[in-house]
């Protein structure tokens, strides 16, 4: 394996034990919310262009239109679309908040940590004190940065939704 990239499994490491056990729930949850994030890109790259262009061609395809059975039929093509376009975007908003909230975590569980010291050997011992102070701030910073990674492209998927729906809505016409 190159140097390089054990440099890079070496610094990782020490981070992560620098953080204490916090880190990694908050590692764990920024892997699943980016591959829930890349998943959407993904789909509405390709599979949803499909369904929406079978959703046309179905709506398309009928004779009539003006019903109020054929409105009921128009409703059921943008909401079955819009179910799959909106299937991960939930959770994946829940990831992003849920990361700050990993990182208070860390701060408590790291707080508790330098009470403990200071308990052990009173509070003159700053050395002491640091791996606690540490473990109280790393998570707090990896919990922020966890959420904003993922906050503008939550934000921008949403909105992608909400365009594609409109989209879709509107190219369901319901004139001949």
């Amino acid at each position: 394996m190159p140097e390089f990239i054990l440099v890079i499994i070496e610094s990782i490491r020490n981070f992560m034990d620098l953080g204490g056990p916090v880190l990694y729930l908050i590692a764990a949850l920024l892997v699943v919310m980016w591959f829930m994030i890349l998943e959407r890109i993904l789909y509405f790259r390709g599979p949803h262009k499909q369904l929406v262009r079978a959703a046309i061609e179905e709506w398309e395809g009928r004779s009539e239109r003006d019903s109020w059975a054929a409105h009921q039929v128009r409703e059921q093509l943008v909401s079955s679309v819009a179910v799959k376009m909106r299937e991960y975007l939930p959770m994946i908003q829940a990831c992003v908040a849920l990361a700050p909230l990993f990182g208070l975590l860390g701060t408590v569980t790291g707080m508790i940590e330098v009470f403990q010291v200071m308990a052990i050997t009173g509070t003159s011992n700053a050395r002491a004190m640091a791996g606690g102070v540490s473990q109280a701030t790393v998570p707090t910073m990896a919990g922020m940065v966890a959420a904003l990674s993922g906050l503008f492209l939550s934000f921008w998927l949403q909105r992608k939704f909400e365009q594609e729906r409109e989209l879709l809505s509107e190219n369901l016409t319901l004139d001949h």
